[in-house]
């Protein structure tokens, strides 16, 4: 077995902040963004499908979400899901096209996504922290079996503990970015 590579923990740690940053994209900060409607599944042709399978969603001005569904027999399958997805939308059906206006958001309903963003955060950081678990077991393992020795070991978990924290640092810095968003009024 050779020594251990590093690099496949240091990837796994950018895919939890990644992972945030598409959590972060789905949460509504007052302004439109299609991106809001990505968790919404509608009942198509006996099964559930992602909205975005059965309609052209586009955002045709700040505080407006257009919903554009392709098959007109759609429609209230679409508006329904829409409105059961506990997004807090109301959308306006004109023809084959849903007109969906974002609300603002009220100062409690803010610091609640506040929170939820602040949840979202420490979950990432605790798969990051056990990104890191993995590779220091990994690494006494390989110091046990005779593959690298003490000090190699120890400067490489250093390394990972470099990279944990560059990585908990941009989970932070993408949280307080999000958090100045939804303040924002």
């Amino acid at each position: 077995m050779a020594k251990p590579d590093l690099k496949t923990y240091r990837d796994r740690m950018d895919k939890s902040v990644n992972a945030l940053k598409d959590d972060y994209a789905g949460l509504r900060t007052g302004r439109a963004n299609s991106g809001l409607l990505d968790p919404v599944q509608v009942e198509a042709y006996g099964s559930l499908s992602p909205l975005n399978a059965v309609a052209a969603v586009s955002v045709p001005e700040p505080r407006m979400i257009s919903v554009s569904v392709w098959d007109k027999g759609m429609v209230v399958s679409v508006e329904k899901a829409i409105r059961a997805a506990g997004l807090g939308l109301n959308p306006i059906v004109d023809g084959q096209t849903l007109r969906i206006p974002i609300p603002p958001l009220t100062e409690e309903r803010r610091k609640d996504l506040v929170k939820l963003a602040g949840k979202y955060a420490e979950d990432k950081k605790i798969a990051v922290r056990n990104v890191r678990r993995d590779a220091n077991d990994e690494l006494k393992k390989a110091e046990k079996a005779g593959e690298i020795s003490q000090d190699d070991q120890k400067k490489m978990e250093t390394e990972v503990q470099k990279d944990t924290d560059a990585a908990i640092k941009r989970i932070d810095e993408t949280y307080k970015a999000k958090e100045i968003e939804i303040m924002q009024v």
